[in-house]
């Protein structure tokens, strides 16, 4: 069923409240001073079943310009608004700034209501249309219908009754798909049940037992109870009106202004980027810097304004801007801000998130500005691609662009399997993407650098594999880097050998001096192949140039030569041959000792322990009391 919230707005004592009462059959005015002094402060809720069968959230805010916050706090979770205007005042300062905060904030739907109707003669009541004709031009109200009503005696409800009915076929409903997020505008407590908040689900579906978090403090609670409209219910969905009593946790600690969001859904933030629209009849430019008030959900926070891409802003311009915030915040791309000065306290404008987790940027930067530009105004993929190339020397994971995204990670997966088939992004294992310009990056610095670690060491297998990463990667040390080198390695860009990484192509060539000093270590590791020199005492003995000597060495270790540990180095075909003896006595005895390995090879007892300890490290064979067995 499709869920619609409908708000009031308009000026101070011109019948909002009475008309909510004549709507519903409930007072929403709850406070004794509300009362005493016939107006509304705080913001005020109930509801209405409409003649189709739905059932309507409606809250009430406050028109006097003392309460404006309240009173925004009540606007953003709004669906349908009914602009209220008192038949003996007409239009009023108020209503003026009320509407201006409606369209900025891009409510869609609403309904002209004269009030107190019964007080003035038609002619008047007429002029009166005239005028809010004319002062609702070029606003989402010009051509709305307006309804005279008398809210005490009941005339003109059942025709408004019957509109708002038409206007919630209308409406369109909420994102219950997307993670869910409630901007927090009642905190209190009830004996027996502890913390109660309130406010209208924005997107996303909850249910009890649900933990979820609250930011920005990022404090993870669960849900004991939901109720909607008054009634307990187990699931409430995006355009509710709810009230949530929260486990394990005082009124205290929570504040109006904050948001109950699914768990790592959304990033606190100390900046946000944004269009900001200016007002046409805004008195004064607005400079960088400038300290104003913002207002999302139901939060007013402070903030600086940074002018992206203009000395000031003046009326009726859009600009971008950079708002850094004097305490975190929680938004996500779309949301609707109001910016009001500082002082007075005045509305400059709407502004809507482009970015809710930027970086810092610098004034007038043309790749900002074409950045913010694509995340205004591109698709989805576009989006979440811009934020994969942003994030990438982090080798993001999926779910932590999907929180700064406000995603569900199943969207996500969708979108990045669909950038994968365009090549526009690439996969690091199941869980980390990087995009496709900065896999190119990577890899033509690695190219550059192997290229030139084999110009200067033609003879060497390949550069030590942390070297390589150390090089590319100075401060990061993300085992996904290992990652990123095996898809190289797949890609036949490099091949990894044990520690040493190489251009995929590279061979070691050797000149006519060098194959003779091949062939001579060759022989002389063959000659007693399990009692073999030390290399140093080879050097001094071998007739070839020191330097030369250790390039070749250098070269063949690994491959010809293995090394067992500093003392003892085997021929590849020794090695080879000792494992397969190994094997072979093994499989016709069960096990071998050290004695009989010793005896088996014809050696001492220092090259023996050798092989077994490094045939026990490669996990070839393992050890058991004094014995070997295979592994």
């Amino acid at each position: 069923m499709k869920n619609i919230v409908i708000g009031t707005s308009g000026h101070i004592d011109h019948g909002k409240t009475t008309l909510i009462k004549a709507l519903t059959g409930r007072e929403t005015d709850r406070l004794n001073e509300e009362k005493k002094r016939g107006i509304s402060i705080e913001l005020g809720f109930t509801y209405f079943d409409l003649p189709s069968g739905k059932r309507a959230g409606i809250i009430d805010v406050p028109g006097h310009e003392k309460f404006i916050r309240n009173m925004l706090a009540g606007v953003s979770g709004m669906d349908i608004v009914l602009l209220v205007v008192a038949a003996d005042e007409g239009v009023m300062p108020q209503t003026k700034e009320h509407l201006d905060i409606l369209s900025l904030l891009k409510i869609e739907k609403g309904i002209i209501v004269i009030t107190k109707a019964s007080l003035v003669d038609d002619e008047w009541v007429e002029l009166v249309k005239l005028d809010i004709i004319d002062k609702v031009k070029d606003t989402f109200l010009e051509g709305t219908e307006i309804i005279s009503v008398d809210s005490v005696k009941g005339v003109g409800i059942e025709e408004l009754i019957l509109k708002i009915d038409q206007l919630t076929d209308e409406t369109e409903s909420r994102d219950i798909s997307a993670p869910f997020r409630m901007p927090i505008d009642r905190i209190f407590t009830i004996t027996g049940f502890g913390t109660v908040v309130t406010g209208t689900i924005m997107e996303g579906k909850v249910s009890v037992e649900d933990t979820i978090e609250i930011l920005p403090e990022k404090i993870k609670v669960r849900i004991r109870n939901i109720q909607v409209h008054g009634k307990s219910v187990d699931t409430a969905y995006a355009g509710q009106r709810v009230a949530i009593n929260l486990a394990n946790i005082k009124k205290e600690e929570i504040e109006r202004g904050e948001v109950l969001a699914q768990v790592n859904s959304m990033e606190p933030t100390m900046m946000i980027d944004a269009t900001l629209k200016l007002l046409k009849d805004l008195e004064r430019p607005l400079k960088n810097r400038d300290r104003v008030r913002l207002y999302y959900g139901s939060s007013e926070t402070f903030a600086r304004v940074t002018l992206l891409n203009e000395e000031q802003g003046v009326s009726g311009q859009k600009i971008y801007v950079q708002f850094r915030l004097e305490t975190p915040g929680a938004v996500k791309k779309g949301d609707h801000m109001i910016v009001r000065w500082y002082s007075p306290m005045e509305t400059i404008g709407g502004a809507i998130v482009i970015d809710g987790n930027p970086k810092k940027h610098k004034r007038f930067d043309e790749n900002v500005m074409e950045d913010l530009a694509t995340r205004e105004a591109g698709k989805q993929d576009e989006i979440v691609e811009k934020q994969i190339d942003i994030h990438s020397n982090e080798f993001p994971e999926l779910w932590n662009i999907a929180k700064f995204m406000s995603l569900q990670l199943d969207t996500l997966k969708q979108v990045v399997e669909d950038l994968i088939l365009q090549n526009k992004v690439v996969m690091l294992g199941p869980d980390h993407v990087i995009h496709i310009k900065y896999y190119e990056k990577i890899k033509n610095e690695l190219i550059r650098i192997l290229d030139g670690y084999h110009a200067e060491n033609p003879l060497k297998p390949g550069m030590m594999k942390e070297e390589a990463r150390s090089k590319l990667f100075p401060k990061n040390k993300s085992k996904v880097i290992d990652i990123l080198f095996n898809l190289l390695v797949e890609n036949k860009i490099i091949k990894v050998e044990e520690k040493f990484i190489a251009l995929y192509d590279f061979n070691i060539i050797f000149s006519k001096v060098h194959e003779d000093i091949k062939n001579h270590l060759e022989k002389i590791y063959l000659e007693d192949p399990y009692s073999t020199p030390r290399f140093e005492d080879i050097v001094q003995t071998i007739g070839f140039k020191k330097e030369e000597v250790e390039q070749v060495f250098g070269a063949i270790l690994g491959q010809v030569l293995i090394k067992l540990n500093d003392e003892v180095i085997l021929h590849i075909d020794s090695y080879e041959n000792a494992k397969r003896e190994l094997v072979k006595y093994i499989d016709k005895n069960g096990s071998i000792s050290l004695s009989e390995f010793r005896d088996i090879l014809n050696t001492s007892r220092k090259y023996a322990v050798a092989l077994l300890e490094h045939l026990d490290n490669i996990k070839f064979t393992k050890r058991i009391d004094e014995k070997r067995i295979l592994y």
